[in-house]
């Protein structure tokens, strides 16, 4: 593809020439093997298809053929629409991939209108990288461009998106106004004057009427067409046009899409399967975005339910909350891609860190759960009124991603876009699980992720009460760090200790005297220079703290005493150049630059240049680094390991000649953690992403919140009802938390069933003043000690009784009044306000709890 340029930057154009070779979106027969060839000169024509036969009919859904049943479910189809419908056999609930009645909506108008109508849409961009957006009803179903094929359970749908009908590129992007006006408009009626004078504004400057692209879509495009085709405007014409004002554009082929969606009953659950071998798109219009079943579930603007969302913890956002002025909710599953471009997200914004999402009614509930594809995920919702009279859920995926090359010689900028050199390679699946009355409720569809995970392996094996006879009580130490020193004014790195092995020790035996047990040590800054350690292919203990006979005797020790030991390794981002070479085993960002991660400042809520950087490993290499790593760390025998970022982030690597897109990367991610939990044994956490909650034994930085983004109603502990009773878990270390109360962080820890932690150094604090680690100016331990030990005697009180039992249900009894109940029946209700509350025959007292039910 070329772009289209001015003459008088045929410079800048030379050096793009050079520079852009790789940019463009021409896929190579090493593409995946699962994908369709985007590059063949022709997209596939539709499939001819067949003629449906009805398995069975219901009076409720007119129209409406039946495909498919089971003992659970059963699908229907409409053939003229292609929409579908789900019944819940056990509830009698009907579930819906598009509103029954959204031909009343009186706030969708023209392609909001048809979107409600749709089962697909597809983002895409042009050459010059601006965005589009096809859908299956207005650009595939309207024309009739749809065909079906019967599957065992269920049934496959092609659609054919677009046509090869003239386009807004038949059009002149200039025209002088002497032409415009004697030679088009002059020999147009009054409607055509009209269609033109709305697509094209005069520049008296220059002299000459320019294209409104905003302007031409649609029905407006339809009529600017004819109205030049009225005026005997030709191809001829066109070109005469652009070549006096010195534009080069280069017609592009048609702008033809294909998408297969493969519906399909999988025993209580629906399984819809959009695969990859089925997306086609033309070279000219790489596909950016593809959402499934926007409208699926839809509730209306006068019924009752919430929207389910996977924001940290878990929060909900009620029916028609009436929060018409702030954004839409948007996540993507696993957090940002740090290869891509990173926006400036709030440091408090909690990621998503399951692939679920869901519709909760009174009557029934439905769970969705991203199946494949989860890793390049976007969780996408919104309330009634804005665009539309409905409240909607769905998960969009990305396909190729685009960033820009600026080129600049001498005073000309020219911004250029570049592809991802490859389309996602992975099917893109969704489960629909359904509930009735019942379960409806955000406690029900997480009892209902949790028998999934359970059964798919998803969640290592429950522990028995025996071996969880208190709750862990987590800490993370801080061992060295490395700053910067000067010598005869020549500067160098330095590695000080925060605490050595031998004070390590001490601190654990403080808390071991003030009866705190079942500890859990992340040990960090142990190696390669401290905190931000080099690439851990080879491992040397720093001296600073002990070496490697200190950290031997600090094991013993812990072992003894039987304390979990931990040393803390970042695989993903490496924090120092040494041994470590950026431009071969960094990540490429789509500009082919080494992918840098530079640290968020707190106070300006912004990334900031002045601390030290970090470098994404690409996951090409993340294999031979585990292997190396676990190799070195065999003969420390610390018994366990703590993993900093493999369950906290996950990243692609965009160098063409290596290509991992992020479901690739998953890949290589999950085959390291299996491969370190069979060597290692145990492991320690940050972060919890759903595909690392197989391997881990401990999980520290759990989400305990939400983002509390303006559109959410309500914050809920999703992820703790899903998780508890197989992974302990605790939140961000409290000293060095948001939390200013400790009380509030006590009844959270109760109310949520977590443990507690701390993050502590043995050097005064003020050792870390004006370093890179400035934020761990509260990490001294002593002015710790006591508060420590005190919240983990009252959270153990309560929580053990818990330990190793599932979570069953959370649920808000009265304003700022939480009951949180476990398996066999036990419960613990929490009263976070200042006066107490009368509670099912309870009397809560101001910020305390109170414990019934069953308990062991």
């Amino acid at each position: 593809m070329k772009y289209a340029a001015a003459k008088k930057i045929t410079g800048i154009l030379l050096v793009s020439s050079l520079l852009l070779s790789g940019c463009q979106f021409s896929p190579s027969t090493a593409a995946r093997e699962t994908a369709a060839d985007v590059s063949q000169v022709e997209t596939p024509s539709l499939p001819p298809g067949e003629k449906l036969k009805s398995a069975f009919s219901d009076t409720r859904i007119p129209g409406m053929i039946g495909i498919a049943r089971n003992n659970a479910l059963q699908l229907l189809i409409n053939e003229e629409t292609a929409e579908i419908a789900v019944i819940h056999s056990k509830s009698g609930q009907i579930w819906r991939s598009n509103p029954e009645e959204r031909e009343k909506d009186g706030i969708a108008a023209g392609i909001n209108k048809d979107l409600l109508s749709s089962q697909s849409r597809l983002s895409f961009f042009n050459s010059s990288g601006q965005s589009s957006m096809v859908n299956s009803f207005t650009d595939s179903v309207r024309h009739k461009q749809v065909s079906y094929e019967t599957l065992p359970n269920g049934v496959r749908v092609h659609y054919q998106f677009g046509n090869t009908e003239r386009s807004i590129e038949d059009l002149p992007v200039k025209i002088s106004k002497e032409r415009f006006e004697q030679y088009v408009l002059a020999k147009l009626d009054k409607s055509g004057e009209r269609a033109l004078k709305v697509g094209y504004a005069e520049d008296k400057d220059e002299g000459v009427y320019n294209r409104i692209d905003k302007a031409m879509q649609g029905l407006q495009l339809t009529r600017a067409l004819k109205a030049f085709e009225d005026a005997g405007y030709t191809e001829e014409d066109l070109v005469k046009d652009h070549t006096e004002h010195g534009i080069e554009q280069e017609r592009s082929g048609p702008r033809l899409f294909m998408l297969t969606m493969e519906y399909e009953l999988d025993g209580e659950q629906l399984k819809v399967r959009v695969p990859a071998s089925g997306i086609h798109f033309p070279e000219e219009y790489p596909i950016n975005t593809l959402s499934v079943l926007e409208y699926f579930g839809a509730g209306g603007s006068k019924e009752e339910g919430s929207i389910l969302v996977p924001d940290g913890s878990g929060a909900l956002i009620h029916f028609n909350n009436g929060k018409l002025q702030y954004p839409s909710y948007q996540q993507d599953i696993y957090g940002p891609d740090l290869t891509m471009k990173l926006r400036e997200a709030s440091s408090s914004e909690s990621k998503a860190r399951l692939p679920v999402f869901g519709v909760i009614r009174p009557e029934g509930a439905f769970l969705g759960i991203i199946e494949e594809g989860d890793a390049v995920a976007v969780v996408n919702a919104d309330i009634s009124g804005k665009l539309n009279s409905y409240n909607n859920v769905y998960p969009s995926f990305y396909v190729v991603n685009k960033s820009d090359i600026t080129l600049q010689s001498s005073d000309m900028v020219r911004t250029l876009p570049k592809f991802q050199n490859k389309p996602t390679s992975s099917d893109f699946v969704v489960r629909y699980a359904f509930v009735g009355e019942e379960q409806a409720s955000y406690s029900g569809l997480a009892s209902l992720y949790r028998e999934y995970l359970v059964q798919t392996g998803g969640l290592p094996e429950m522990k028995s009460s025996e071996e969880q006879s208190a709750i862990p009580f987590y800490l993370k130490l801080f061992g060295g760090m490395t700053t910067r020193q000067h010598m005869l004014g020549i500067p160098y790195n330095s590695t000080e200790a925060l605490t050595t092995f031998d004070e390590g020790k001490e601190i654990l035996s403080k808390l071991m005297e003030k009866n705190v047990s079942n500890i859990q040590v992340r040990y960090a800054g142990w190696f390669n220079g401290g905190l931000h350690h080099r690439l851990p292919d080879s491992i040397k203990v720093d001296g600073v703290i002990g070496g490697k006979k200190g950290m031997k005797d600090f094991s013993a020790f812990t072992s003894e005493e039987g304390i979990g030991f931990y040393p803390d390794v970042a695989v993903l981002n490496v924090q120092s150049k040494k041994g470590f070479s950026p431009s071969n085993e960094a990540s490429r960002s789509l500009t082919q630059e080494p992918a840098v991660l530079y640290p968020m400042d707190l106070a300006l809520e912004r990334r900031t240049k002045d601390v030290s950087a970090s470098y994404v490993l690409s996951p090409n290499e993340i294999d031979d680094v585990t292997t190396d790593m676990l190799k070195d760390m065999e003969p420390l025998q610390a018994g366990g390991i703590s993993l900093k970022d493999m369950a906290e982030q996950l990243n692609s690597d965009m160098n063409p000649k290596k290509l991992l897109d992020r479901t690739q990367a998953l890949d290589t991610v999950r085959k390291s953690l299996d491969q370190i939990k069979q060597q290692a044994g145990s492991i320690v956490a940050e972060g919890g992403n759903a595909y690392a909650l197989p391997y881990i034994t401990g999980l520290t930085d759990a989400p305990m919140s939400s983002s509390r983004f303006k559109l959410e109603d309500e914050e809920v502990p999703f992820f703790q009802l899903v998780v508890h009773g197989r992974i302990p878990y605790t939140g961000s270390p409290y000293n060095l938390s948001t939390y200013t109360d400790a009380r509030q962080y006590v009844l959270k820890l109760i109310e949520y069933g977590a443990s507690p932690y701390f993050a502590w150094f043995n050097a005064p604090g003020h050792v870390v003043k004006e370093t890179d680690y400035n934020h761990l100016y509260a990490a001294n331990y002593e002015q710790w000690m006591d508060m420590a030990a005190e919240i983990y005697t009252e959270v153990s009180q309560v929580n053990k009784s818990f330990t190793g039992r599932p979570m069953i249900t959370h649920e808000s009894l009265s304003e700022g009044v939480f009951r949180t109940t476990y398996e066999g029946g036990g419960y613990v209700i929490v009263n976070y306000n200042d006066s107490s509350v009368e509670v099912e025959n309870h009397t809560v007292e101001a910020l305390s709890y109170v414990t019934g039910g069953e308990q062991l």
